[in-house]
């Protein structure tokens, strides 16, 4: 396979997606391999959390310490926590799995999603258990890059009069200095999760590559083409970002008439029962609730087909690109031909 340049490899991996998904087009393929795709490139990327503070008008921070908790409420919390943490790295673990198998689909252009499942077994658990450690690596990071804001928070906090608020100025010259930080951090997570999915999975999977092995081949060859590489993480950024907002224009006239005509016979559904009762009142719930259901599904089968196309073609851009710079990977997915037979010339066997 050619080395390809970032800007060359997304021809070749949106006519890879094309054959993939279209030819020939089954639509229960279609939909399973365009799941697993949304699965594998979005769900599993990142998982963030968000949390949400509120307080009384006219009132201060209300801050609730640990020791004032019952001992029932400080093991709920706890027992919460660690079924959280469980069911995260389980659902983490199958996606691992999930990218192993897509990524066999690919290479070999195989619709079946069940032999990668089987095959790279050893090879997905090791890759996430150094996902773990990364991630936990990157935590670490993350908590002592935090570390002096969130004591200048909490120090402000303290020093504030009972009833009062904290100063918008002091507050203010303590957060925006973390917004450089915040988006130091974002970058890096950003890098490593290339690194790690686009380039040393396919090390992972092809040679059962240990992640020192795996590193070294990566590093070697980033290290022999920086510029590409550099040019590969923008466009590996920027084109589905632009691939999905030139959706949202194509498809958003469309889905204003489809969720309008739902909307609408949502709410005659709605009012045609509003004033019924006994069996009425039941049947009218019943048949709202159908409705509900039907529109829901719809709506996940329609993010399914729009997302499908674009997710895979993400992960047919890492592999083109990598695999100009990996010949194992690049003979998977452009088989060396044959030599081709001579005339008069005899044939080595």
């Amino acid at each position: 396979m050619r080395n390809l340049s970032a800007a060359d490899a997304i021809s070749p991996a949106i006519q890879r997606t094309r054959e993939f998904l279209f030819s020939p087009f089954r639509w229960g393929t279609y939909l399973k391999l365009s799941l697993v795709a949304i699965v594998t490139e979005g769900l599993g990327s990142n998982l963030r959390s968000s949390s949400h503070g509120g307080q009384p008008s006219g009132h201060g921070p209300m801050i609730t310490s640990p020791l004032s908790l019952h001992p029932e409420w400080i093991a709920a919390i706890i027992a919460a926590v660690l079924v959280s943490m469980v069911f995260f790295a389980v659902v983490f673990y199958v996606v691992t799995r999930l990218r192993f198998a897509y990524f066999h689909c690919l290479v070999t252009k195989s619709r079946d999603i069940g032999p990668g499942w089987r095959f790279y077994g050893p090879q997905a658990m090791r890759f996430f258990w150094l996902n773990v450690v990364v991630g936990l690596s990157f935590l670490f990071l993350a908590m002592v890059a935090a570390y002096p804001f969130v004591t200048g928070i909490v120090r402000l906090f303290h020093e504030t009069p009972p009833g009062g608020h904290p100063d918008i100025g002091s507050m203010l010259i303590l957060v925006l200095p973390i917004i450089p930080v915040v988006l130091l951090l974002v970058l890096l997570g950003v890098l490593a999760d290339l690194v790690l999915r686009d380039c040393m999975l396919p090390h992972f999977a092809l040679e059962d590559a240990t992640a020192g092995e795996a590193w070294a081949q990566v590093w070697a060859r980033i290290l022999a083409e920086k510029r590409q590489f550099l040019a590969y993480a923008l466009l590996r950024v920027v084109l589905p970002t632009i691939g999905m907002v030139a959706l949202f224009i194509v498809l958003i006239i469309p889905g204003l008439v489809l969720v309008g005509s739902l909307g609408a016979i949502g709410y005659g559904i709605h009012a045609g029962f509003a004033d019924a009762t006994g069996g009425a009142a039941v049947a009218g719930f019943a048949i709202q609730a159908l409705f509900g259901v039907i529109a829901f599904v719809l709506a996940v089968l329609a993010s399914i087909c729009v997302g499908g196309p674009l997710s895979t073609a993400v992960r047919e851009f890492a592999l083109v690109f990598y695999g100009g710079r990996y010949q194992l990977l690049g003979d998977l997915l452009y088989p060396p031909l044959p030599p081709t037979a001579i005339p008069g010339m005899p044939q080595i066997v």
